[in-house]
């Protein structure tokens, strides 16, 4: 048996009871496991830490603690700049792209209406989202921190809200995608860009009111559902404007 200190910052305290939370703890084991095993056995999916020191030196997740080692562990970095330090993740993906569970099929429509590219099935197993957050290089967003864990996902996020429009503002904030965004440039149900499409080809797919409106229409190519900037395009872009201006108020305090 051996005993360690540890600490966890900022929002990784989330995932702890409220006793270990914004305090230095001491937790005994007999495992020699990695230090990664020991700080997913607290309830932290190894995709929200970006640094861990023991010591007061940078480790990796392959590190093995002696008894009474001090670690502290810290989430990703958005404002410093740590890159002399050793991270314990991989470097972003160049893209950004996403792959959602079961539960997150509303805001799985709100990034596709935002233009990100989202996979998203409603009978997907764990085990799948898993292999396709490694093999095409997505972002694996999900409120099951026992995903998160699993040793393929490299790159993932635990949600912490529970409605659809402020999960979207958590995600817009977390991964700074304001700028990003390119509203209606996909499908919400195929997430395949969409095409430009002329008012005589919808023809009678589309209500006469917002037919004789509009002269821009755009369609879906693989199951051909039509889009147009009618009220709910003017919606998310003031939703896309609040967020922004809230995020900017937040980094300048």
């Amino acid at each position: 048996m051996f005993s360690v200190h540890l600490r966890f910052y900022a929002e990784l305290n989330d995932f702890l009871p409220r006793p270990r939370r914004q305090v230095t703890f001491t937790h005994t084991t007999n495992s020699q496991a990695p230090v990664k095993d020991l700080i997913e056995s607290l309830g932290v999916p190894h995709t929200e830490v970006d640094l861990i020191l023991v010591n007061g030196e940078s480790a990796d997740f392959s590190c093995q603690l002696k008894d009474n080692d001090r670690v502290s562990v810290y989430p990703v970095f958005e404002s410093m700049d740590i890159r002399p330090l050793l991270r314990v993740r991989p470097e972003p993906l160049r893209e950004t792209k996403f792959v959602l569970d079961i539960h997150l099929g509303r805001l799985a429509a709100y990034l596709r209406m935002l233009g990100f590219d989202t996979y998203y099935q409603n009978n997907s197993a764990d085990e799948e989202l898993a292999r396709i957050s490694s093999q095409q290089g997505r972002i694996l967003l999900t409120r099951d921190r026992g995903l998160l864990k699993r040793s393929l996902v490299t790159h993932g996020y635990c949600i912490r809200e529970t409605h659809p429009r402020w999960q979207l503002s958590e995600i817009l904030l977390r991964f700074d995608l304001f700028s990003s965004a390119r509203p209606f440039q996909r499908c919400m149900k195929c997430n395949a860009p969409l095409a430009a499409a002329s008012r005589q080809l919808v023809g009678d797919r589309v209500p006469p009111a917002s037919h004789d409106k509009h002269e821009y229409f755009q369609q879906c190519p693989q199951c051909n559902r039509v889009y147009w900037k009618g009220s709910h395009y003017q919606s998310m872009l003031q939703f896309i404007d609040r967020m922004s201006t809230a995020a900017d108020c937040d980094s300048s305090r």
